[in-house]
């Protein structure tokens, strides 16, 4: 009698059998003992040398980064890297003195596994390394500054290699991948010494266009904190059925929120009670409805 085995049968129970076979194998020669002992060895190097990493590189790198004048947005991520390299030595330091054949030889097995996971990961870790790498980079790119991005803006707390840390003005904290922000066009409000306020006012067509421009400058004048160069300037830029737009620019020095907001709003306050006294009205918004409107007979009354 002809006996036939399928191919398939046999290469697919050889697949199995394979790596169940080198695993067995590698497990029976492991003399556990000296692995106990190796690993001891390796605790023991593993800690001594992580922590005069911990003593000595960190130190001397934070004291070099502070003696060239580095900014906090490049030290930080710098130190980070210092202390991440330091587990890395002494990972590996571990292993040279406790000579891990064997570990190595089981890690090994689980080498390829671990490497497709990586892969598909990585491509999401590398855009933000990469993206972080050119806003720490960036000398215009800064903790501490006032950015704006897509529907989001806020204060910058701190910059990683992964990611971007940013205050909101609700006084959020939300985490920004760096490969958001490294493909969005982020504006950065405070890397000039001034910064331009517009505001749109909409006044009524019955009084004065050049009167209400006067008030306007003028109240812009007497702040303070608005710069008289470049000047304070009122443009008409509207005429719409509910008035006329007056966009007033000014200027402010040494941008910041806070700045932004106080100083608005007390231009926004005098220029309120300035037109009160003058007699001008802004003009109200109104909604604009447009159709027809049928209406029911009222039912009669009952007799």
């Amino acid at each position: 009698m002809e006996h036939r085995t399928d191919n398939s049968t046999l290469s697919s129970r050889l697949m199995v059998a394979a790596p169940e076979s080198v695993v067995n194998d590698v497990f029976s020669r492991v003399d556990y003992t000296a692995f106990l002992l190796q690993l001891g060895v390796f605790a023991v190097t593993f800690t001594v040398t992580y922590g005069l990493g911990r003593l000595v590189a960190v130190p001397i790198g934070r004291r070099l980064l502070r003696s060239q004048r580095v900014t906090p947005t490049v030290r930080k991520p710098m130190l980070r890297f210092i202390r991440v390299s330091t587990v890395i030595v002494a990972f590996f330091v571990g292993l040279f003195f406790a000579r891990l054949e064997t570990l190595l030889s089981v890690m090994g097995g689980f080498a390829a596994a671990l490497t497709l996971a990586v892969g598909f990961a990585s491509r999401d870790i590398v855009g933000n390394l990469v993206g972080g790498v050119f806003i720490i980079s960036d000398p215009k790119f800064n903790i501490g500054d006032w950015i704006e991005w897509e529907e989001n803006e806020g204060i910058i707390e701190d910059i990683s290699f992964r990611a971007t840390r940013v205050r909101t003005f609700t006084n959020e904290l939300i985490t920004v991948p760096n490969s958001v922000l490294a493909n969005s066009v982020v504006v950065n409000h405070a890397i000039k010494d001034a910064l331009r306020i517009d505001y749109s006012f909409s006044v009524e067509y019955s009084g004065d266009i050049d009167d209400m421009r006067r008030v306007l400058l003028e109240e812009a004048e007497r702040n303070p904190e608005i710069l008289a160069d470049p000047k304070p300037e009122v443009i008409v830029d509207d005429l719409t059925a509910a008035g006329i737009g007056l966009t007033s620019r000014f200027w402010i020095a040494n941008p910041s929120r806070q700045r932004y907001l106080a100083v608005r709003s007390e231009y926004f306050q005098a220029v309120k009670e300035r037109f009160e006294r003058e007699g001008f009205e802004m003009s109200p918004e109104f909604l604009e409805l447009t159709g027809e409107l049928d209406v029911p007979n009222s039912a009669e009354p009952n007799e």
